[in-house]
């Protein structure tokens, strides 16, 4: 049996309509599966909006209250009592038992069709918000990408991974939730984008890191080198003289913030990597520069 809703509702039996409609909507907003996922919340938003049904709608309210309805909104069976038990005139010399209050009863369950058309429709409740996550690789991050999600019944979500995503950014998508109850509106996807690690580039807000290594010669002599972007392989000047560690800046060569507009830098850092083996060659030329040239850059 349902629960008494002027105790679900916590307000007293002569309660005035304005305080079952603020207990009401202070309730709502504490239970609602939207703010609140507990299990046992959801029960008693499910009785709180059952409780309503019935003291939000004065004419279902006078109902319960005379006892013509029971607190699921349900028509009570009618009292009978045996003949011969103090029946009025009108159940005289009829045999069986005879029903009292025969109008209020019937008119309650024909008048306008019954009630059940109307019971839950006076609270439109918005369907819950579902949660997915998509693996999406860096560059698809990066510069944006058409996905789809397949849902545990088969279905699927098309949706535009924006550019310049984040690790764990949510995308909502709107109207492709649950559906509403009573009319309410469907909620929400909510997508949280989980970007793989690349093997060559990080991130750092919206630039790009990139560790590039060079030879020996390219680092005394300098030149250009290929490096590869996230747009494809451009041309970087290497300065002569470049030590292992130095940072070469690509301007704009980085991720595009899709709130400001603006476009990071490719940040390059440069790593010297000598030879497998170092030949005689090498060797002796390094040995006679060094006693001409010995410096310390530890100091």
């Amino acid at each position: 049996m349902a629960d008494d809703p002027y105790t679900v509702l916590g307000v007293p039996h002569g309660a005035t309509d304005d305080q079952i409609r603020k207990a009401y909507l202070k309730l709502v907003k504490e239970l609602h599966p939207d703010v609140n996922p507990a299990k046992t919340a959801e029960e008693r938003f499910k009785k709180v909006t059952a409780a309503h049904e019935i003291l939000g709608d004065p004419e279902r309210r006078r109902q319960f209250d005379a006892g013509e309805i029971d607190a699921s909104g349900e028509a009570r069976r009618p009292t009978w009592r045996p003949q011969g038990a103090g029946g009025g005139a009108g159940t005289r010399g009829r045999s069986g038992p005879i029903f009292e209050d025969f109008g209020d009863v019937f008119s309650d369950l024909f008048a306008g069709g019954g009630r059940a058309g109307a019971r839950g429709g006076n609270f439109a409740t918005r369907g819950r918000d579902v949660r997915y996550t998509l693996d999406v690789d860096f560059l698809e991050a990066v510069q944006g990408a058409k996905k789809r999600v397949t849902l545990p019944d088969a279905g699927v979500l098309d949706l535009n991974v924006p550019e310049g995503v984040t690790d764990g950014q949510v995308l909502r998508l709107r109207g492709r939730g649950e559906p509403g109850v009573a009319g309410g509106e469907t909620g929400d996807a909510l997508v949280e984008i989980r970007v793989r690690p690349h093997r060559d580039f990080r991130r750092e807000g919206d630039d790009i890191l990139l560790d590039l290594p060079i030879t020996l010669d390219e680092a005394v002599l300098g030149g250009k080198v290929e490096v590869p972007t996230a747009g494809g392989r451009v041309q970087l000047t290497i300065p002569k003289g470049t030590s292992s560690g130095q940072v070469l800046r690509l301007k704009g060569k980085g991720v595009r913030n899709a709130t400001t507009g603006a476009t990071g830098d490719e940040l390059v850092t440069v790593r010297i990597v000598l030879p497998d083996t170092i030949d005689e060659g090498l060797a002796y030329f390094l040995s006679e520069w060094r006693q001409k040239h010995r410096y310390d850059p530890r100091k």
